[in-house]
């Protein structure tokens, strides 16, 4: 797509916005600093949703709970312009290691862009949601509510994403991968195994044989390729020979196309195992399948130039080359942004204990509240431009009509 401009929001507006956010900043850090310390996994994020759709309604938005059927999901909706806009708000946390991905953080900046964009929604003439949307690490939360309905109608989508130090702020040309997961079980049949064990059909056999074939397939696969699995079941006592194990696994790509052929690949390390030990084989899907993730160019030239404001690097990206996001299902239908934020001093990678007590610090949160502000005028420009504006709303009709068409 060629841009041929890239317009700002007034320099009033902004400084408004600005105002906005440090308005809210006390009750956004300590949300966020609460967030942080639930440390709520999929699905199960009932005192952080709270917390977030009852901020949400003190600044003035309507909440709805209960989104798509999910209890932890929300709508907090201000204002009723053509031009609908979604923050989309994360508050899942890990097992184990809490909010190693910064979901804390990207609440808190979604939340503050929201409480800033408030007042001026008329102004915008947007209709502005903020959507709470849980079990993004695992669960899929985004895919079910876009299956669901939740996001019918919405022009534009952003939101933010905190990563190590030293990553550029120009997420233009970044994506994410597509990853699905699954569960294999092997079957086979129990026996004593020291007086008949020539009479069992070793399941843990068949494990251990597609661990190693996965194992040799690696070498073999594109360097931009992942597959990841454990053994979640593998037999319980040394005197019995495990009829069933269970393996979980992954696979990630950068296009569904190559997704799709690893997938392909690695069914049949799980296959072979099955034939060598004589076991049975049954692999079935665990979550929705996360989608690659697009930027929009026009919000990715906005983002970038409210960034070049606080004076971050917003060099040209090589591309983030890991990791994955329910957030790219939205950016397959609908508009989106979804940039990362470089933590000053974050040399530790996320997914990792170091990463979740860098998410709590002073520098996070100064970062994070940076990103509120980028996002707020990311939301404005976009809306103060007649050319963009009509292209999201096209994009918006376009989809409306062909959902509908499809559900006639």
């Amino acid at each position: 797509m060629e841009l041929t401009e890239t317009p700002s929001a007034t320099p009033a507006l902004r400084a408004a916005l600005a105002e906005g956010v440090e308005d809210w900043k006390r009750r956004v850090h300590a949300l966020a600093h609460e967030i942080h310390g639930y440390k709520e996994l999929a699905f199960e994020e009932v005192r952080s949703a709270e917390a977030i759709a009852g901020l949400l309604a003190d600044g003035g938005f309507d909440v709805e709970r209960g989104t798509g059927g999910l209890p932890t999901a929300f709508t907090a909706t201000a204002g009723s312009g053509e031009l609908t806009v979604a923050l989309c708000v994360e508050y899942d946390a890990l097992p184990d290691i809490g909010h190693a991905c910064g979901h804390n953080l990207i609440a808190g900046a979604s939340v503050a862009a929201a409480l800033a964009l408030r007042p001026h929604v008329d102004e915008l003439g947007i209709t502005l949601k903020a959507i709470g949307t849980p079990a993004e690490e695992h669960g899929g939360g985004k895919a079910l509510m876009l299956e669901r309905g939740a996001f019918d109608g919405v022009s534009l989508a952003l939101m933010v994403h905190p990563v190590q130090d030293g990553v550029t702020y120009n997420p233009a040309g970044t994506s994410a991968q597509a990853v699905g997961r699954y569960k294999a079980t092997f079957t086979g049949k129990a026996a004593h195994a020291a007086a008949a064990p020539h009479l069992g059909v070793n399941a843990a056999d068949a494990a251990v044989l597609s661990q190693v074939a996965v194992g040799l397939l690696r070498q073999q696969i594109p360097g931009d390729h992942r597959i990841a699995l454990y053994v979640a079941e593998a037999g319980h006592v040394t005197n019995i020979i495990p009829e069933r194990a269970v393996v979980e696994f992954e696979c990630r790509a950068f296009s569904l196309r190559e997704y799709e052929a690893l997938l392909e690949r690695v069914r049949r390390c799980f296959e072979g195992a099955a034939l060598a030990t004589g076991t049975t084989l049954t692999v079935e899907s665990t979550e929705p399948l996360y989608e690659p993730l697009l930027q929009d160019d026009a919000l990715a030239a906005h983002w970038t130039d409210a960034m070049d404001e606080f004076g971050k690097d917003t060099s040209p990206s090589a591309g983030i080359s890991g990791g994955s996001t329910d957030m790219g299902n939205i950016s397959q239908v609908i508009p989106s942004l979804h940039p990362w934020l470089s933590i000053p001093g974050a040399d530790v990678p996320i997914h990792s204990h170091a990463f979740a007590a860098l998410a709590d610090s002073p520098e996070a949160y100064g970062v994070m509240f940076e990103a509120a502000t980028a996002l707020a005028w990311t939301v404005a420009a976009a809306a103060s431009s007649p050319g963009e504006r009509e292209r999201f709303l096209r994009a918006a009709y376009r989809r409306r009509t062909f959902t509908q068409e499809g559900t006639s």
